[in-house]
């Protein structure tokens, strides 16, 4: 006969006929095959007595071990595999049933301890000698498992998962408002939308898995039923048992196995019942419960009041109730002792900081600038903080950036908003990197009307300009309102006049905004198909502050970027001519045609525009001076005077016509020509003859 040897091995021991045992226990996921395929095997082959004795130890572990990680979890996604702990476990509960059933019906007749000693305990403890008892006790404990527990936690996950799903869209456009604000980085809303996924499935996972418990009361209470009916009738038909003897054996342990089998069910339900009402309560079920209880010393105080009344009621014992009202009592006084000894000592911390000198800021703070700032008088705070909560300023601030984003390809910085004592009560001021870029005067309550022709408004109110464009509008009270509507006139309220002020500041602007550090956003968010051509030009060809020169420059004539991909190929193209910023600009505008004649088309459909006579272009191409890059105008200033003359009234012919239309030039001298114009007239567009799409339908105005 050979030797059997277990020789031990890294990871584990080699048997023969098995293999290495270690590793398999070492690999979560075949270990956890390994447990379901055993509770498979459980289901069909018999099981010995001290097998079933260990298995149902197991049970009663395991359940007690899911109700504590139920009890000191902080969030219930943190135990998001629960709804799989609990099919496993109802698994494992039903598979020991029928393991214990077979034993009862084959060996019951054998005595009290035929399907281990386990059952044989619980049954003694439980029915005391009396099999009536036992089997009250048994069926009070399914109830309250099948009833009240398993019922009520269904219904709160069935509700959970409802009022989840339904108020995802919301969350989900809250934490995109907060993206586009600022006021939280990609990533971070990353994380928060993986979250809002994951416990959408939790809970509607949840809701299906409490179905699991309830199956299991069910099942208990039919195999108590099979295993009494059917074990009398074995015991007295076949094994010739007395009446007396066969329903004391077989009640004994059917109650036995049916308690060794509700309790963990029992635990696992209750655990399920604390993971779906625990929704709303962060941290610890002790430390959340304790807090929330003891947080109100009133409610302990008249709790210790009704229990004193109620010990001096005739019949009702007086120690119990009497001990109970003054704990309670004393309870409450503690916690009120302390409540206003906690209060008094936040109150002196609070009063000695204000004392203490504020330390001395580093001298390198001073230093940090906001892009993007908004400081306003004290009668403008309702803009910000409203009444009624609703922050109407705030709001349109981030409808603008979501709206830029859009419209212009990036997102703008973040907008900081102070109140700044030393200004006007509803004065406003708009700050670009800390540099006054605009001001105005708003009233809060009252709106601004302004009438389309540029006439005075014939309102009673302030008479003032608008001060985006500078128009002549009236501030009236609210209850002029329908009046001016009526009238025909525009009226909008104080925040949108602030808002509109910053959105032309802002496009004025957006060039200057556009750092390095937004530039390499940009493309590190580009196509994964246009990454190896960025490759290619980035940094062999042109530097990331070359490309966030190119889109400065189109940001400075309100061209978009959006189209990242066609602008990247377009520089590709002329870095193959020039290194230049302004003529690789050129080019790329004439590879976004399309869009820029789209940007200026009218309602009508038409592309409307003023051509630059033969005349005009022969006077500013004899006035460039220089080669190549160097390129400079050098025109006689009685010439410019005459330009800007003529453009100034053909534009304001055109505005009467209700036309606004673009300046057209030949591609070599557009920059000049917009160099002038920009001068006088910053919102006319000047587009060159290569920016004319093939397929847009023109209309010519005039000519200069």
């Amino acid at each position: 006969m050979s030797d059997i040897t277990a020789a031990p091995i890294a990871g584990g021991f080699k048997l023969p006929g098995l293999g290495d045992l270690g590793a398999i226990f070492k690999r979560g996921d075949l270990a956890l095959a390994f447990g379901v395929l055993i509770i498979l095997v459980v289901l069909i082959l018999p099981l010995p007595p001290l097998l079933l004795d260990f298995a149902l130890a197991i049970s009663i572990v395991f359940s007690v071990l899911i109700l504590m990680t139920a009890l000191f979890i902080h969030t219930p996604l943190e135990f998001s595999s629960f709804p799989t702990i609990l099919l496993i476990s109802t698994m494992l509960r039903l598979a020991l049933n029928l393991a214990s059933t077979r034993l009862i019906l084959a060996r019951g007749h054998e005595g009290t301890d035929a399907a281990g000693h386990v059952i044989e305990a619980f049954g003694n403890f439980v029915m005391a000698g009396n099999f009536v008892i036992g089997i009250i006790v048994f069926t009070i404990l399914v109830i309250v498992n099948f009833v009240v527990i398993t019922k009520g936690s269904g219904r709160i996950a069935e509700v959970a998962a409802r009022f989840h799903l339904d108020a995802m869209p919301g969350k989900q456009m809250a934490i995109d408002a907060d993206l586009s604000a600022g006021l939280i980085d990609e990533g971070e809303a990353r994380r928060r939308r993986k979250t809002l996924e994951d416990e959408g499935g939790f809970f509607g996972a949840m809701d299906g898995a409490s179905k699991f418990v309830r199956g299991d009361a069910i099942a208990g209470l039919l195999v108590v039923f099979v295993n009494v009916i059917g074990g009398m009738i074995i015991g007295i038909a076949q094994q010739g048992m007395s009446f007396a003897d066969a329903a004391r054996t077989y009640t004994l342990l059917t109650v036995g196995d049916g308690l060794v089998t509700q309790v963990p069910a029992l635990i696992v339900s209750t655990a399920a019942g604390l993971l779906v009402s625990k929704a709303g309560v962060t941290g610890a079920a002790d430390k959340a419960l304790l807090a929330q209880l003891s947080g109100y010393p009133k409610a302990l105080g008249m709790s210790s009041g009704v229990m004193l009344v109620m010990s001096l009621l005739p019949g009702i014992p007086m120690l119990p109730f009497l001990l109970l009202g003054g704990g309670a009592g004393a309870l409450a006084y503690f916690i009120a002792k302390r409540t206003r000894v906690q209060i008094a000592n936040e109150a002196r911390k609070v009063e000695a900081a204000a004392k203490v000198e504020p330390a001395d800021e580093p001298i390198s703070t001073a230093l940090k600038i906001d892009d993007l700032k908004i400081e306003i008088g004290y009668a403008l705070l309702p803009l910000v903080n409203s009444p009624d909560g609703s922050d109407r300023l705030t709001e349109q601030i981030k409808a603008l950036r979501r709206s830029l984003a859009v419209e212009m390809g990036f997102v703008m910085p973040a907008v900081r908003i102070l109140d700044n004592v030393q200004l006007e009560a509803n004065t406003y001021v708009i700050k670009i990197k800390e540099v006054d870029a605009g001001s105005g005067r708003i009233w809060p309550g009252q709106y601004m009307v302004m009438d389309p022709a540029g006439a005075q408004v014939n309102l009673p109110g302030t008479h003032t300009s608008e001060p985006t464009f500078g128009l002549p509008a009236t501030w009236v009270d609210a209850g002029l309102k329908e009046e001016g509507t009526l009238k025909g006139y525009t009226v909008v309220d104080a925040a949108t006049v602030l808002s509109t002020h910053l959105t032309e500041l802002l496009k004025a602007n957006m060039s200057e905004l556009l750092s390095y550090g937004e530039v390499q956003k940009l493309l590190k968010e580009i196509p994964k198909e246009q990454g190896e051509l960025l490759k290619d030009l980035a940094p062999a060809l042109i530097t990331v502050s070359g490309i966030q020169r190119v889109l400065q420059i189109l940001l400075a004539e309100r061209v978009s970027v959006r189209d990242l991909s066609s602008i990247l190929e377009g520089i590709a193209d002329a870095l193959a001519f020039s290194r230049n910023p302004v003529t690789i600009a050129e080019h790329v505008r004439a590879r976004l045609s399309r869009q820029i004649c789209a940007q200026y088309t009218s309602q009508a459909g038409y592309l409307p525009l003023i051509a630059l006579s033969a005349k005009w272009e022969q006077n500013f191409a004899e006035s460039i001076v220089g080669q190549g890059d160097d390129r400079s105008l050098a025109m006689q200033p009685s010439r410019l005077s005459e330009f800007i003359t003529l453009v100034r009234e053909r534009f304001e012919a055109a505005a009467r016509e209700g036309e606004a239309p673009v300046l057209v030039t030949s591609a070599g001298i557009r920059p000049f020509v917009r160099g002038i114009v920009e001068r006088f007239r910053a919102q006319t567009s000047v587009l060159a003859q290569s920016e004319i799409h093939p397929r847009a339908r023109l209309k010519t105005v005039g000519s200069i």
